[in-house]
């Protein structure tokens, strides 16, 4: 009986999530008559991609997308870098403070990214980095969230595989190449997953540091996108370009939903 009810619940959150989607997917589809009409397009769905390639004509989508691509794994190849280096120092260095340091870190995790918008931008212009894609992705290259998880994995390798692979002569970083990381692979999956997700979807910073077309995102490039089109009230282009941004992360989900639930299970987040 538990079962069933749970399984009630889940189809029916599931029916609630959908229908959005749903909706922005058949708005982008349907000719803007019937959008601005009276009538809920799904009853008179006639279905054309003239929305599509009206907002692709009507904004440098395929610029949006090359910085959007460039950020987020730039972002990602480095945080992968220093949460590896930062898991290890506080999974198996020993060093004076090591705790305390390790609980200031984690108070990062407190801390609202909004609060650090005035102080980066100051950072960032005295660099002169404005309106630069680096200025976008170096604020996210390090991840205490990141360091956490990671650390938790390198805490569970046992400590024989450390040893024997010092006992062959191996290097720190030959250790954590050939011990740590293949130990860890669900885990750098999982934070691959939420870090890509996350900075693909990010808004406000980028919105602050970029003023120009070839540094903006996707998520930038569609609001301003969208208010160009608000006096006319093309919510037909508006939601074809939101289907443009939020397809890649839709097709990555589902084709890698399975590893998606798998990585989470494994690296020990319920």
């Amino acid at each position: 009986m538990n079962k069933l009810i749970n399984l009630i619940i889940i189809i029916l959150l599931g029916i609630v999530f959908v229908i959005p989607l749903i909706w922005v997917i058949v708005t982008s589809l349907s000719p803007n008559n019937e959008v601005i009409g009276n009538t809920f397009p799904l009853w008179t769905f006639h279905p054309t991609f003239k929305n599509y390639i009206a907002a692709w004509n009507a904004a440098p989508f395929l610029t949006y997308y090359m910085n959007t691509f460039i950020i987020v794994f730039g972002i990602l190849i480095v945080q992968l870098i220093t949460i590896t280096l930062g898991a290890y120092a506080f999974a198996r260095l020993e060093f004076t403070g090591k705790n305390l340091l390790f609980i200031l870190f984690l108070l990062q995790l407190m801390i609202q990214p909004e609060i650090l918008l005035f102080p980066n931008y100051q950072v960032m212009s005295q660099l002169g980095l404005v309106d630069t894609k680096l200025a976008v992705m170096l604020p996210y290259w390090a991840s205490a969230f990141g360091v956490f998880l990671l650390r938790q994995t390198f805490k569970q390798v046992p400590y024989e595989l450390d040893e024997a692979s010092k006992m062959d002569g191996s290097k720190w970083w030959q250790t954590i190449w050939h011990v740590y990381i293949p130990a860890a692979k669900p885990t750098y999956i999982a934070f691959g997953l939420v870090s890509i997700s996350t900075h693909w979807s990010n808004f406000m910073w980028p919105l602050i540091i970029t003023n120009s077309v070839e540094n903006r995102p996707l998520t930038v490039g569609l609001a301003l996108f969208a208010q160009s089109f608000e006096t006319g009230a093309q919510w037909g282009i508006v939601t074809a370009g939101t289907v443009m941004v939020i397809l890649p992360l839709l097709i990555a989900f589902f084709i890698f939903q399975k590893q998606f639930v798998s990585s989470f299970m494994h690296s020990g987040i319920k």
